[in-house]
């Protein structure tokens, strides 16, 4: 019930409006997203690199249904890229960054998904010239295929595109069946949009079932997972299969959102795993923030013991 209202709140012009001109929200939500701009998200990767952690840029925003900002969106991808390269942080994909489809035109209504394709290879045209990746974020169910359908397309020209599953939707476990191939990378996480039953399980039980499921096709298999959770649970599953599966921990990686369990992320890295911080930064923080907090009852607790504190 909580899940679903945080969802519909994501949602919500009115409550957007409310929260976003909050001051005291502005403040805590400096606790989850860098800041707003690529100064400010350059120093948070400075640091999480000096303390031993990768990192996945996500320039906030999606559901574009301009031209001109889809293209506005994909050049402030590539700034960020050369950025990061000038200043040494995205040598051996130590910094990368995370797209999302709708926010470069997947949405358009006049050939979004190849507007979409389009302005992903601009951005991993100028990844490959600073020496690193890009990952497709996913996004509600219904764009799950083209963004999929985008992937293999690129693909051929930029093997090392990856892509999200999130385990809260059926389909999911045969997806990363096919996804788990040499070369490829997946980020396997469990999802935070609302869908239909028909599509999406509807237990918490269930999702953990099948992101375990999903966890162990791409651990067996010969690709990259990137394994997406702050659950202790799933953490120390993976560990366990990754052993089982002979992996070295060169061949996997962790990864966990900024401002959400920091101690253990650094725990992980210094016992020797590659953990990877997920760092938003833009003025469109409101959706973004909204599911994060319906992802796991902890994180709102959080959230609201921040706000307290504020106030």
């Amino acid at each position: 019930m909580l899940r679903r209202a945080l969802l519909a709140a994501s949602a919500s012009g009115t409550l957007r409006r409310i929260i976003t001109t909050a001051p005291v929200t502005r403040d805590v939500v400096g606790r989850f997203v860098a800041g707003d701009t690529v100064t400010d998200a350059l120093a948070a990767a400075q640091q999480l690199l000096d303390a031993g952690l990768l990192v996945s840029l996500d320039y906030l925003g999606e559901d574009t249904e301009d031209l001109q900002h889809a293209s506005d969106v994909t050049d402030e991808y590539v700034s960020l890229l050369r950025s990061l390269s000038g200043a040494g942080l995205s040598d051996g994909g130590a910094a990368e960054v995370s797209v999302k489809p709708t926010a470069v035109g997947l949405d358009l209504p006049d050939h979004g998904e190849k507007t979409a394709r389009e302005n992903i290879a601009r951005i991993c045209a100028a990844a490959r010239d600073a020496g690193t990746t890009v990952t497709l974020d996913m996004e509600e169910h219904t764009r799950v295929e083209p963004t999929l359908r985008i992937l293999r397309q690129l693909q051929p020209e930029f093997p090392d595109l990856g892509c999200v599953i999130q385990s809260y939707l059926r389909r999911s476990a045969e997806d990363c069946s096919a996804l788990a191939v040499a070369g490829s990378r997946v980020r396997l996480c469990k999802g935070a949009y609302s869908a239909p039953a028909q599509v999406a399980f509807g237990s918490r039980a269930d999702v953990d079932r099948c992101y375990a499921r999903c966890l162990r096709l791409l651990l067996a298999g010969p690709g990259y997972p990137m394994i997406a959770t702050h659950d202790p649970r799933l953490i120390k599953i993976a560990g366990l299969r990754a052993i089982a599966a002979g992996r070295s921990p060169d061949s996997f990686e962790y990864q966990m959102l900024y401002g959400i369990r920091p101690a253990e992320q650094l725990r992980l890295a210094r016992a020797g795993s590659r953990v990877r911080v997920y760092l938003p930064y833009g003025s469109d923080w409101y959706g973004y923030l909204v599911r994060r907090l319906a992802e796991r009852p902890a994180n709102l607790t959080f959230f609201l013991r921040s706000l307290a504190s504020r106030g």
